[in-house]
């Protein structure tokens, strides 16, 4: 019977874990996708001002060609109106049932010598707390500088993995980190930006002006969650390297560090 239960959670583990890889690509994959598209637009506009240069951007892939545009003021088309949100939501998902597989019952938390209980708490308190203190602090008036508002976030974030390396095991807190921000990724997805864009086209629906303000502020959440992929990406593979990562007794250093490398990578990335 146990081997039977063994097989099973194995299978188990691995389906979880294959969900969650490909519907991670997909999601981080569109996300980028939708910031290069969009920077186009900007580098045209900024280009073509005063002029009458196509605003367009023609792109080439496997064996068509596509023309797209962007409207400045919204407009309803009789065409389907294209959501992505899914992604997100399977990758959250399927990140957080194979936490509890892995961690939680895997007993990777924490080593033998150690209490479970407080680790458990810790890693779940952060889960749970990080979107409704994110969220205050990013619609407070001192965060509307956006400077000081990624400075802050950054000493929090370094504060948060400081204790969670010290409460659990480096592997367990990388990997907490990365479902924390994660799940910040995913609720600025549904909390945010979705209801924003619905708001604006019911607005058009009911033919009235849309509230672009709302737009400017889904924008930046889309713009949080570019920055934020990159680390967590890093820390979803970080298992596969204990010397230079979590194995290290400056492991939390190291992760700090290799965020600031994320965001330094996800700016280039976005302007490329």
């Amino acid at each position: 019977m146990e081997d039977l239960l063994y097989y099973f959670t194995d299978w188990l583990n691995l389906a979880v874990r294959w969900i969650h890889v490909f519907a991670g690509i997909m999601w981080v994959g569109q996300t980028y996708f939708f910031t290069w598209l969009d920077g186009r637009f900007t580098s045209m506009e900024k280009n073509a001002a005063g002029t009458s240069a196509d605003d367009r951007v023609w792109m080439v892939h496997s064996g068509g060609f596509y023309l797209v545009d962007k409207q400045k003021h919204p407009a309803l088309t009789p065409n389907t109106l294209h959501w992505f949100r899914w992604e997100a939501a399977m990758t959250w998902m399927s990140g957080i049932v194979l936490l509890f597989l892995v961690y939680y019952m895997g007993g990777l938390m924490v080593d033998d010598a150690m209490n479970e209980m407080v680790p458990m708490i810790t890693g779940a308190g952060t889960i749970l707390l990080a979107w409704p203190v994110y969220d205050l602090l990013w619609r407070s008036p001192l965060f509307r500088n956006e400077k000081i508002g990624v400075t802050l976030s950054y000493v929090i974030l370094v504060g948060v993995i400081y204790v969670l390396t010290h409460v659990m095991q480096g592997r367990a807190a990388y990997l907490h980190t990365g479902a924390m921000l994660g799940t910040l990724m995913t609720a600025n997805v549904w909390f945010r930006i979705l209801p924003a864009q619905k708001k604006m086209v019911a607005a058009l629906n009911a033919k009235t002006e849309p509230d672009l303000t709302l737009a400017d502020r889904a924008k930046m959440r889309s713009k949080h969650n570019t920055f934020m992929a990159v680390p967590v990406v890093f820390m979803m593979i970080s298992n596969h390297y204990p010397v230079t990562s979590y194995g290290d007794s400056w492991n939390w250093v190291i992760l700090s560090a290799l965020v600031l490398a994320g965001w330094g990578a996800a700016k280039i990335i976005r302007r490329a």
